[in-house]
């Protein structure tokens, strides 16, 4: 007999073997299916019950890629996150036949151009500037745009290299986020603010109590320039940190101060701080003991509390005000966190922000307090409105992500990142070069802070911070756009002109 007779013999048979596994296959499932408790739609309709399954898991995805028009998806949309990759490859930013933004949204941002802006050569360039004047070490902070608190842990090694390498190319400060200082966050020799988070990761003794000495330990590291007291994030108002205890390897049990593979979970917030007063006394007292600025970082339910705190720094005296305050929206949320709590609590930024920065100017502390923004900062024209509203600074966290390769699978807390970004699975870290991926970060930033100085030139302003409310018209119900300073009246000669 011929080869070619046997070679579609043998063909046959593996064609009738897979069959027949294919067949058992199918019977095997249909009997699990059927016997078991847990699916509905499985036990009444075996094996083709699966398919619903596993399309709703992929339909997010085939949204992503398929049908989710450039400024539909959520939490952000093609056309941001697009922006965002193609200033980490140092790509042409420019775009042809029109914006497809639709304008008469409310609550649109449009930012009004000067009839005679300044020349070329008189271009807005940003300066530093000085936060915690009182401390011994002020900080001289170069950049307006800067890291968010991310923390090791929820982010994997290679990610908080690159971050830490890329901070400093562009020459911006990188925040600890609330699970201590390793050593990829020196690694670059970039700026740092140290955030301590209600559990005092890395400032902690053996009861979990704020430690002096610990504290003086991270202090004398000439890269920390700031600590950052953690009161609320966006993602979670009113709970503490959570880890999944997937990722609580060896390492980052050792860096924190917790057991291995156990969930980390912090408290919901300090138990020494019940008041404003507690707060302006361990913020004094850290200031003292690092000698470095001090400042908090919280959510805006409500704005009455507030002003209850700027009226018992008005009573102690401006001295005993924290060096900046960080006000995170609802809408922010890196981490791992309830549904409730990150759909619906917490005031969103743009009402805060603006809210706090005129109970602070009212007071006449303005230089005295720095503010900072975060919350869904990922593009220029967002950053340039929280300086109009009376930021100082703004800082980003998912921005940054997506210069390290962030997709937005939405698997943060699962460990089961595909770009390596928030996985400390060795395999899928692999696809992360923190070499390569420090470049992408610093070209965002530089890109980020080059277009926010653009805004600010075609405005009229020498200087990004020189920006006003009045520079920015928000679009209201009825289709028409009014001035920010005409829903928000200002308070201070920073906000007016």
């Amino acid at each position: 007999m011929s080869t070619t007779f046997w070679v579609l013999e043998y063909l046959s048979l593996a064609f009738l073997l897979l069959i027949g596994f294919a067949l058992l296959a199918a019977l095997v499932l249909y009997l699990v299916d059927r016997i078991q408790t847990r699916d509905a739609v499985r036990r009444n309709y075996p094996v083709i019950g699966r398919f619903r399954s596993l399309f709703t898991n992929l339909g997010e995805f085939f949204r992503q890629y398929f049908f989710a028009m450039d400024r539909e998806e959520m939490p952000f949309n093609r056309a941001q996150r697009d922006w965002v990759y193609r200033a980490a490859d140092g790509k042409d930013n420019t775009i042809a036949f029109g914006s497809t933004r639709n304008i008469s949204v409310p609550g649109t941002t449009i930012f009004a151009n000067a009839a005679f802006p300044p020349l070329g050569f008189q271009y807005a360039k940003t300066m530093p500037l000085r936060i915690g004047p009182t401390a011994r070490h002020p900080y001289d902070a170069p950049s307006f745009f800067n890291i968010s608190g991310m923390s090791y842990g929820a982010l994997s090694r290679p990610a908080v290299r690159a971050l830490s390498m890329g901070a400093k190319q562009a020459n911006v400060w990188l925040n600890t986020g609330e699970g201590g200082m390793s050593p990829f966050h020196l690694e670059g020799g970039c700026d740092v603010v140290y955030q301590i988070g209600t559990a005092k990761y890395g400032v902690r003794d053996a009861e979990g109590k704020l430690s002096d000495d610990r504290l003086r330990d991270v202090a004398a590291r000439p890269e920390v320039k700031m600590f950052e007291i953690k009161l609320a994030q966006g993602a979670k108002p009113g709970k503490g940190g959570i880890l999944p205890a997937a990722k609580v390897n060896e390492e980052i049990a050792e860096i924190r101060g917790i057991p291995v593979h156990t969930a980390s979970e912090s408290p919901n917030r300090h138990e020494e701080i019940d008041d404003w007063e507690d707060l302006l006394d361990v913020i004094a007292h850290i200031r003292e003991v690092t000698g470095k600025p001090v400042g908090i970082k919280t959510v805006v339910g409500m704005v009455d509390p507030f002003s209850d705190l700027f009226d018992v720094i008005m009573r102690r005296g401006p001295d005993s005000a924290p060096d900046f305050i960080s006000i995170d929206g609802g809408e922010g949320g890196t981490g791992a966190a309830p549904m409730p709590l990150m759909d619906l609590v917490g005031m969103p930024i743009r009402e805060a922000l603006p809210r706090i920065v005129d109970l602070r100017d009212q007071r006449g502390l303005t230089n005295r307090i720095r503010m900072i923004a975060s919350g869904k900062m990922v593009n220029p024209s967002d950053v340039a409105w929280a300086i109009c509203a009376g930021a100082d600074f703004v800082v980003s966290a998912r921005g940054f992500m997506f210069s390290l390769g962030c997709i937005q699978a939405l698997k943060c807390n699962k460990n089961t990142c595909p770009t390596g970004v928030t996985t400390h699975d060795p395999h899928l870290q692999r696809g992360l070069d923190p070499t390569d991926k420090a470049v992408k970060v610093a070209k965002f930033a530089t890109a980020m802070i080059h277009e926010v100085e653009t805004i600010a030139h075609s405005v009229g302003v020498a200087e990004p911070r020189q920006m006003r409310r009045r520079h920015v018209r928000i679009v209201q119900a009825d289709g028409r756009s009014i001035p920010m300073n005409e829903i928000y009246p200002s308070y201070s000669s920073r906000a007016v002109s």
